[in-house]
């Protein structure tokens, strides 16, 4: 196949900045290919995905050398209005790239822009909203879409230009995993029929093991690996060396392989595979289970809600009579598919949202007669989208602002502060301008701000969105800590690894309902309910639950404890 996309030897480095982001990269994107760039925090990506139409260097200037070729067209001599033409490309935060009131508006900017017929351009809307999942959204208002609806948002606006080369940055980090499904089916299907070629950035391993073409590693702005998906993720070594986010099941297959019983070119990507695998290596004999931990007697109510129905002023009914009650020491997951009312009703908790009917009470204090400030005492609220409420000119201001309102002294302050850069990880960035750090980091700074105030209750909104694996581990390894402290964790989260590993209650949401309420394990453990809400379970217990009919005598969350089981069972018949 021909190339569509050449890059040789691009150095870019960002204005007033010494270290290039970009160096010597080279690399080619045949016709009809999905390729996709991953890498830790930092290593590039974003910045090589503007340089694909003109961002960079037109919009961002800096100094940048060697040539890229897309469609035909050498950038250094085209305007980026010629090349968006061709090119389309999906920022990592949707907000920056919604511009109309309404869903229909939005989609048909570019159409408009690009003079369209008027009948063509309402083809174009109803078209692109179908393939994301959002049809029959047309009248809506954007500023009501939750954070996973504004990504699907973003990718129609950019598949009604018909681009000729599709780039995505980050295009499922905010979604549900059936939605996250979705978008790849829409990519699948776009190379399939139009044979358009794709490049995406990606955090998420899952997804995009099996569907892309090709997989590309950058680290420290630097191409380090380029090759097929399944030779990457089954070394683990240099998965874990190159910083990305390991498959489960491949690490279940990494700790067989380490103990001799399979060969490395038979470590698994996929359940069907590891099932297959294990069945083989079983050969009839029985899995033996551990018993499971008994669960913890729940501690008084913190938050309690009764009833709770609320409608936004369009008229949109977003929670629909919810009764929860949430107890000292838990550590609980809301999940459920964009939309269902999720942030919501986690709004409720500190009266950012007011019940329209029902009540909210927070360690015994109705929301509905306390403001935010009153109970940013007893609960920490962090936002889905950290620059919602990062507005300091520094790290350090920004961990002060609510330090100082609470009219805590100066000693106490600096003591707070250094005690939370360093839980955090902030510590070398503590004088940086907040916006000159990437979104992981800044999620750092928007949950330091928070910790900084001693909350009783944490509420974070999608803790890992935007974060590498590495920063995903410390992300959760720090709530972790707070939850073993005391302190009382919700999290809202699409990431069903991070449910498995960290929770001890979840949550299921949909259409407003809460559907299901008990112990972590046991709701992933419920497949039926969870496709009903477009939650799909973890790979681990997706597998344990086909082990059951191999002996297996619960379903296993960890990776780690059905390695160890499988380990133990096979060695008992050596």
């Amino acid at each position: 196949m021909n190339e569509i996309i050449t890059i040789r030897d691009v150095t870019y480095t960002y204005p007033n900045s010494l270290e290039p982001v970009l160096k010597n990269v080279s690399l080619a994107v045949r016709e009809g290919e999905f390729a996709v760039i991953m890498g830790r925090t930092g290593a590039g990506k974003t910045t090589l995905a503007m340089t694909l139409n003109g961002i960079i260097p037109q919009l961002m200037e800096g100094e940048m050398a060697g040539d890229i070729t897309v469609a035909g067209m050498d950038l250094s001599k085209y305007q980026i209005q010629t090349i968006t033409q061709e090119v389309g490309l999906v920022l990592q935060d949707p907000e920056t790239q919604i511009v109309g009131r309404t869903v229909e508006e939005d989609v048909a900017f570019g159409p408009r822009n690009y003079l369209m017929e008027r009948d063509e351009i309402y083809r174009c809307i109803d078209a692109s909203l179908a393939r994301v999942r959002l049809a029959g959204y047309n009248k809506r208002a954007t500023s009501e879409l939750s954070g996973g609806e504004k990504q699907r948002l973003s990718i129609a606006g950019v598949l009604a230009m018909n681009p000729s080369v599709l780039v995505l940055d980050e295009p499922t980090s905010e979604l549900d995993p059936l939605g996250r499904e979705e978008i790849y089916t829409t990519i699948r299907d776009l190379k399939q029929e139009k044979g358009l070629p794709i490049v995406a950035v990606e955090h998420s391993s899952q997804e995009i093991c099996e569907k892309a073409d090709r997989l590309i590693i950058l680290d420290e702005g630097e191409v380090v690996w380029s090759g097929i998906p399944r030779c990457f993720f089954t070394d683990l070594p240099l998965v874990h060396r190159c910083g990305i986010k390991p498959l489960p099941i491949s690490e279940i297959g990494w700790a067989l392989e380490q103990k001799g019983f399979i060969a490395k070119e038979e470590i698994p990507i996929n359940i069907d595979e590891a099932y297959t695998l294990i069945r083989r290596l079983l050969d009839g004999r029985r899995l033996t289970t551990t018993p499971k931990e008994p669960a913890q007697v729940p501690g008084p109510s913190l938050i309690r809600v009764e009833n709770l129905s609320f409608c936004y002023d369009s008229g949109k009914k977003a929670l629909d009579q919810i009764s929860l009650n949430i107890h000292e020491g838990d550590y609980i997951a809301i999940i459920g598919q964009n939309g269902s009312g999720k942030t919501t009703l986690a709004k409720h908790f500190n009266s950012l949202l007011k019940p329209t009917d029902g009540s909210v009470t927070v360690c015994g204090l109705d929301t509905a007669n306390q403001e935010p400030e009153s109970l940013a005492r007893y609960i920490g609220y962090v936002f889905q989208n950290p620059d919602h409420q990062i507005f300091c000119s520094t790290v350090y201001k920004e961990l002060e602002f609510g330090l100082k309102n609470a009219g805590l002294s100066s000693s106490e302050i600096e003591q707070r502060i250094d005690e939370v850069a360093h839980l955090t990880g902030l510590e070398a960035v503590l004088q940086e301008h907040p916006y000159s750090l990437g979104k992981g980091e800044r999620q750092k700074i928007a949950v330091a701000s928070i910790l900084a105030m001693h909350p009783k209750i944490l509420v974070v909104d999608e803790p890992t969105t935007g974060q590498d694996w590495s920063g995903i581990q410390v992300m959760m390894e720090l709530m972790d800590n707070l939850h073993r402290n005391g302190t009382t964790i919700v999290m809202i989260t699409h990431d069903m690894d991070v449910v498995a590993h960290y929770a001890k209650r979840a949550v299921v949401m949909c259409h407003g309902n809460i559907v299901m309420d008990g112990p972590a394990d046991e709701v992933l453990n419920e497949k039926e309910i969870l496709a009903s809400a477009f939650v799909t379970p973890p790979q681990v217990v997706e597998l344990s639950q086909l082990l059951v009919s191999e002996g297996l005598e619960r379903s296993i969350t960890s990776e780690e404890e059905l390695a160890r089981i499988l380990i133990e069972s096979l060695e008992e018949a050596r």
